[in-house]
């Protein structure tokens, strides 16, 4: 019994080439990255805002 993912024809293409799945890893960790840095800009720029606008929402709701 094999398993599906571990078959050797898995690793080859529709063209008959091996396929390579490294190419992904710097997708992901660049998507990651940039999205860190947009977390980090929109802090630098909105945080004060956007605490003020916390504490304002928490006295409301604690009374």
């Amino acid at each position: 019994m094999s398993l599906p993912l571990l078959h050797p024809l898995d690793r080859i293409d529709r063209r008959g080439r091996p396929r390579d799945d490294r190419g992904d890893v710097p997708g992901w960790v660049m998507i990651t990255v940039m999205s860190a840095g947009i977390v980090a800009a929109l802090t630098a720029v909105a945080g004060p805002q956007l605490a003020s606008m916390l504490r304002q929402a928490l006295s409301a709701v604690g009374g």
